[in-house]
């Protein structure tokens, strides 16, 4: 295998991270460690999965440390950080994503390796989420300009401004393990608020090399990175009642047992990013060519595994064979290989999916679809190539599974009744990909579909980007929004100074601002 490895990507020897950051201090683990497996294979011969690393198997007592550092620096909102100036915590950010960037070789590496995303993926979630600390510090600075202005409505004076909740409990998926959970922590962390964060069950290495970035850039407390399982980590700290946020990206069933262990659910605020079906609708006057280009990106960029792929696609009957035959055509000459390659098919993550794929597959057949494509549902290790299925019905559990892999259930249609049904009775709501050319289908069909998801792309795949737009699902794909700008608002909430507008309380407030007495009630900004 070590022969077939670029040199500057390989992993000779496992890498040992025994180390953990708790209050601002990058301790050494003295306890288990969990093994770190990798999927990816050199050749068709069933070799084990490559040990790659391990990682702190850390438990509950090490879980309420955090908690305890987070929460003592957040102090009820008066410890350093919360009331630190805007411009102080913007600096430290600012040191944090310098840092961050001299890592990225090695982070690109691990990516990689833990969760097999191709390299110019890997390339482009670094860069992204760079660019992403970066827009964030920008919006701040508006924010804190929006801020600095004093308004006077029915003889009451108010500064208003958004200040941070409290502690957040930071919870990545491991498709994007830094760039997903990176949109998280930083606008918690940057508004003002304390985090504990356990990186996802794939792509944990990959976050050892950025402690000591952010040992070096926040005070301590700030940010409390721990590893280890989600029930022994997770779990106890919810279970405090002293989380005020909890921000995650992953599965719904976690994210409502973790709300169920916490004993004061009025106070906990929720940031969700959830499971989605988004399906792709292509009325009988798309684009052919434009229309099959953009559902296989669509579906199967990194596998699929990706909330916002297309999951399931409605395909006129008028054109249904060509579009299938073609869309076949080009799914089988699709090219599988190990991530440096830059193949758009790679080896699954997890261990296990395979095997779920492949059921996925079995049950569909026994209840009337067909895999279209040759080569759909060929296993190989741990490659599955990707397979259509057509025709797809209710009764089969793709058809309602988030199936998060390398499957693609397809259906006909007449009526614009049927996928429009289909939407409205799925437990998801997230986004739709709209092919077509006639403004007058076009029309009506975007003015419902809006109200039944939150993004509409037409002649288009489904997908996140650019994070200045919002991101965010209805029903059970997501609570609250996520972007640049939203994400800020997301973690934060809206206070401000009142006070009846006479002689002394302008007395009051002008010897505050010209003395610099007070962080909240000043009229300056950061440029």
């Amino acid at each position: 295998m070590a022969n077939s490895v670029p040199k500057e990507f390989d992993i000779k020897e496992p890498i040992n991270h025994k180390t953990y950051l708790i209050d601002g201090i990058i301790s050494d683990w003295k306890g288990d460690y969990s093994e770190v497996h990798s999927t990816i294979l050199s050749d068709k011969k069933n070799i084990p999965h490559k040990l790659i690393g391990y990682t702190p198997k850390m438990d509950e007592n090490y879980a309420l440390k955090a908690l305890d550092a987070a929460d003592n620096a957040y102090k009820n909102g008066t410890g350093k950080w919360p009331t630190m100036k805007v411009y102080e915590r913007i600096n430290c950010m600012q040191k944090f994503v310098d840092l961050m960037k001299l890592q990225r070789d090695e982070v690109v590496k691990l990516l990689m390796w833990e969760i097999g995303k191709n390299l110019n993926d890997s390339q482009k979630e670094f860069d992204r989420t760079v660019d992403y600390i970066n827009e964030t510090i920008k919006e701040y600075k508006k924010i804190d300009r929006d801020g600095a202005i004093f308004q006077n409505n029915s003889g009451v004076r108010a500064l208003i401004r958004r200040g941070p909740l409290g502690v957040v409990l930071c919870l990545g998926p491991y498709n994007y393990p830094l760039n997903e959970t990176f949109a998280l922590l930083i606008p918690a962390i940057i508004m003002g608020n304390t985090a504990i964060f356990k990186p996802a069950k794939h792509g944990v290495l990959l976050i050892a090399p950025l402690l000591d970035a952010f040992q070096q850039s926040f005070p301590p407390g700030v940010v409390n990175i721990v590893f280890g399982r989600g029930r022994e980590i997770a779990s106890p700290i919810m279970k405090t009642g002293k989380i005020n946020v909890l921000a995650l990206i992953g599965h719904s069933s976690s994210a409502i047992s973790l709300q169920d262990l916490h004993p004061q659910k009025n106070r906990l605020r929720l940031v969700l990013g959830l499971e989605a079906k988004n399906p792709a609708i292509i009325l009988d006057d798309a684009d052919l060519d434009l229309s099959i280009n953009e559902c296989i990106n669509g579906a199967l960029s990194f596998n699929g595994q990706r909330c916002t792929a297309i999951k399931i696609i409605y395909v006129h009957e008028k054109i249904k064979e060509k579009f299938l035959n073609e869309f076949c055509k080009k799914i089988d000459d699709l090219k599988m290989g190990l991530p440096w390659e830059n193949t758009l098919l790679t080896p699954l993550p997890e261990p296990h999916k395979p095997k779920y794929i492949i059921d996925l597959i079995e049950d569909a057949k026994k209840k009337g679809a067909k895999v279209l494509n040759k080569r759909g549902g060929e296993v190989t290790n741990n490659f599955v190539f990707p397979a259509v299925l057509y025709p797809a019905n209710e009764e089969m559990r793709v058809y309602k599974e988030e199936q998060f892999g390398p499957v693609i259930p397809v259906i006909s249609f007449e009526k614009i009744d049927v996928p429009i049904s289909f939407m409205a009775g799925s437990n998801y709501g997230q986004q739709v990909s709209l092919f077509g050319k006639s403004e007058k289908k076009l029309g009506p069909l975007i003015d419902s579909m809006v109200n039944l998801v939150c993004r509409v792309n037409l002649n288009s795949s489904c997908q996140r980007g650019p994070d200045v737009f919002p991101f965010t699902g209805r029903k059970d794909s997501a609570v609250a929004t996520l972007s640049v700008h939203d994400a800020l608002r997301s973690f934060s909430i809206r206070t401000f100074v009142a006070s009846k507008d006479n002689e002394i309380n302008k007395e009051i407030l002008r010897k505050l601002i010209d003395n610099k007495e007070s962080n909240f009630v000043r009229t300056d900004y950061y440029l």
